[in-house]
């Protein structure tokens, strides 16, 4: 069928024209179509020019000057990449997608994908990169793929196997990469050890070549080196950077121009082994049954100034990243660490917050400056409880526990959402090594600087707002009618009924929780209820923050290792006139927010969304792999666990108290056929009935554990501890359906899988 060309009057087309060109457009629509479509010639094909770029630089469209589409949109034949399967349609977006764009990538439905004389290709699967035509409907974006891609290895990390026949493979440390790869060019790397590779041609078959080695995959530090590696963390600071750093931390602060603070004793409560401190806290009674409080906040924003090397570099990496072993700073280590690190007995450059605290626990009135401070303790919050707990609590500490029990009581009356959410700590040795991993513990002490920080972050918002200033804003949206109508039909199935008609607030899920008493039904339903949560953003439009149950909210504290705490303090510079003024020459001669700023806040808080994500699915796979590493030597063991996800090929579970989240393929539940129950999260077995639920506790053995990919196996236990025997592996099923296959096993690193060494199987994991 001939492609449709819209028809157009001659002249140079508006705006709207070539927007809706674009749109209709069904080939690539450059500025050789544009300009054939609309007539031009001579002179109005240089105007068009002109008029494609203002549109670029305006944010209306996007792409190469032979292909253009709309901002926000897709090209009409693009690279997708396979990133969910839902409802057994896969679901991509663009493979080149731009983090820094405006708005979340655009998800688009993968229809069937055939091979030639329309005979059907294997299912596509998470990961796969497709060729395919795509078409914007009402509904939403739809692509149609026209050819599977091979699998982008540039910068793949893997281990380096060899098989049988001298052969050398590249077995993946992502869990969503299934096969391995064959290194055509292994240079100077040895069996086992961690490299970086890319592909040396387009085909699968051409193979990988070594890049970078690593080496010792199980070494100490080297699960913070995949982290980065595999979620391309930038953690080298470029020359520039390095050579500003020293000039920044050098800028001399004018006592006179701040708030003298420095008598005050604000101390600073932080983890045992926090890396820098970006917030301090005081308050003394106000005689009046109420409480003065100076939330004390590093001064980044008068350091790192706007268009410089450093902003740009901390813009673009979004936040520090976090890993049991090291940290990958927002800032240089000079000032992450040093200048501006509120330290004990140091003066220091801060922003502060000064509240006022009724007998209510209500902030009845708040104000900001820029001051100098001097921290008289940096705390552990273990030190600071083990001091209130004992007899002789220092007054400073008992000042802010009272103002605290204000606060804490008016949180109360909000009702807040409460969910029990178990952090995981790795402890490492003198060595690197894991000594320890615990969950780590909740203190009141913890809930102090908690309600302080919640406080401050509430200030500075409506401070902003009070002077329509822009924000930032820290977004938690109530959860969506989909997840409340799944939420209500899960719990319809323990017959606990849920009404849509009432305004969804935080108490209602509160109240959900308090009413189950069963502590393995209050867990099923605890997870319930977090999967129905959406996910906290950046944005310059308020939406408020639901889990807190607060209407406007930004993020004020920790600037140190968050830009958008950077880009709020710079706004309260500008809207309450704090500038400090600069010696002539200076550059830049300001620390608000500069035009850059206010014009891009939309796409700026997009992209700190979307590096903020980065940084917990880094923190997380480390955390994962640091587990798999302790277990591995624990192999066979039996554990308490609770299931946590569900699904037609088995469940997941996670060991009680240390976490790490395993697969129970379906196959090993016994000869049993089991169903999948969608809307109650369950297994069923169809002859005994035999429940598996989502939040059940139960013991399962340890089958396999991999570091490299953090990847757990579990297999099911019957009443005498004994493992159950898997399905088709008795001498009646085999050769049935669901039967393991036969042949050699080999590789270190390799999970259970038959054939080629460190070709790492595993069956997704729950998000």
């Amino acid at each position: 069928m001939a492609n449709r060309r819209p028809q157009h009057t001659a002249g140079l087309p508006s705006r709207e024209q070539v927007l809706e060109f674009i749109k209709t457009s069904d080939t690539a629509a450059g500025k050789r179509e544009i300009a054939r479509a609309f007539g031009l010639k001579g002179q109005e094909k240089i105007a068009l020019k002109r008029l494609l770029k203002d549109m670029a630089e305006e944010g209306l469209i996007d792409g190469k000057k032979t292909a253009y589409h709309r901002m926000g949109g897709v090209p009409r034949v693009t690279v997708l990449r396979v990133v969910d399967i839902e409802d057994g349609e896969p679901v991509a977006i663009p493979d080149n997608w731009d983090p820094e764009a405006p708005g979340e990538p655009p998800r688009l439905t993968l229809r069937e994908l055939k091979g030639k004389g329309g005979s059907r290709n294997p299912a596509l699967k998470i990961g796969d990169r497709v060729l395919s035509r795509t078409e914007e409907r009402e509904s939403g974006w739809v692509a149609h793929p026209m050819k599977r891609l091979p699998a982008r290895t540039e910068g793949m990390l893997g281990v380096v196997e060899i098989d049988f026949g001298g052969k050398a493979w590249l077995a993946p440390v992502d869990k969503r990469i299934r096969q391995s790869a064959r290194i055509s060019d292994l240079g100077s790397a040895q069996e086992g050890q961690l490299v970086l590779a890319e592909r040396t041609g387009r085909s699968e078959r051409s193979g990988v070549r070594v890049t970078e080695i690593y080496g010792d995959p199980l070494a100490p530090g080297a699960f913070s080196l995949i982290a980065i590696a595999k979620h391309g963390i930038p953690h080298v600071f470029p020359e520039e950077v390095i050579a500003e750093a020293p000039r920044a931390a050098n800028l001399t602060v004018s006592e006179a121009k701040r708030e003298d603070l420095r008598a005050l004793p604000i101390v600073a409560i932080d983890p045992a082994d926090a890396r820098d401190h970006d917030d301090a806290i005081w308050a003394e009674p106000d005689g009046e049954g109420g409480y003065r409080a100076v939330v004390a906040i590093a001064d980044v924003s008068f350091y790192v100034r706007p268009g410089s090397a450093l902003d740009r570099e901390a813009r673009k990496r979004g936040n520090s990243v976090y890993f049991p072993d090291r940290v990958v700073p927002m800032l240089p280590e000079i000032l992450s660490a040093d200048v501006c690190s509120l330290k004990e007995g140091e003066d220091r450059a801060a922003m502060a917050c000064h509240l006022r605290i009724d007998a209510a626990g209500k902030v009845t009135s708040h104000r900001f400056t820029r001051a100098i401070v001097r921290i008289h303790h940096n705390i552990a919050y273990q030190d600071a409880q083990a001091q209130m707990d004992g007899d002789e609590a220092p007054e400073y500490l008992q000042h802010l526990w009272g103002a605290w029990t204000l606060l804490a009581e008016a949180r109360e009356k909000r009702d807040p959402l409460e969910l029990e959410l178990p952090e995981r700590r790795v402890i490492l040795g003198e060595d690197g090594r894991i000594a320890e991993i615990a969950v780590r513990e909740r203190l009141d002490a913890h809930r102090v600087v908690e309600d302080f920080m919640i406080a401050a972050n509430v200030a500075a918002a409506k401070a902003l707002e009070a002077k329509t200033a822009p924000v930032v804003y820290r977004v938690h949206e109530p959860p969506s009618r989909e997840k409340l109508i799944a939420l209500r039909d899960y719990l319809a199935t323990m017959e606990r009924p849920l009404a849509l008609g009432q305004v969804v607030t935080p108490s209602l899920f509160n109240r959900i929780l308090k009413d189950v008493t069963d502590e393995a039904e209050k867990a099923q339903v605890m997870e319930a209820v977090l999967r129905t949560q959406t996910q906290a953003y950046y944005g310059p439009s308020n939406a408020g923050h639901f889990g807190l149950s607060l209407g406007s909210y930004a993020h004020f504290t920790s600037p140190i290792r968050r830009y958008s705490d950077l880009l709020v303090h710079r706004a309260l510079v500008d809207a309450y006139k704090l500038e400090q003024p600069e010696p002539p020459g200076s550059t830049p001669p300001t620390s608000g927010l500069s035009d850059r700023d206010r014009d891009n806040l939309q796409q700026i808080s997009d992209a700190i969304s979307g590096t903020e994500r980065r940084a917990m699915e880094a923190e997380r796979d480390t955390i994962d792999r640091y587990v798999a590493a302790w277990l591995s030597g624990r192999v066979g063991e039996t554990f308490e666990t609770r299931i946590t996800g569900v699904q037609g090929f088995g469940f997941f579970a996670t060991i009680v108290g240390l976490g790490g989240d395993g697969l129970v393929p379906i196959s090993t539940l016994g000869s049993e056929y089991f169903r999948h129950e969608e809307a109650a999260r369950a297994l069923i077995g169809e002859d005994s009935g035999t429940r598996y639920a989502v939040g059940d506790r139960l013991k399962l053995q340890l089958a396999e554990a991999n570091p490299l990919t953090g990847a757990l196996k579990f297999a099911p236990v019957d009443a005498d501890g004994s493992p159950v025997e898997p399905r088709g592996n008795r001498p009646d099923e085999r050769g049935r359906k669901g039967s393991r296959p036969s042949g050699p096993q080999r590789g270190k690193f390799a999970t259970g899988n038959r054939g080629r060494p460190g070709n790492i199987r595993h069956q997704g994991r729950r998000k």
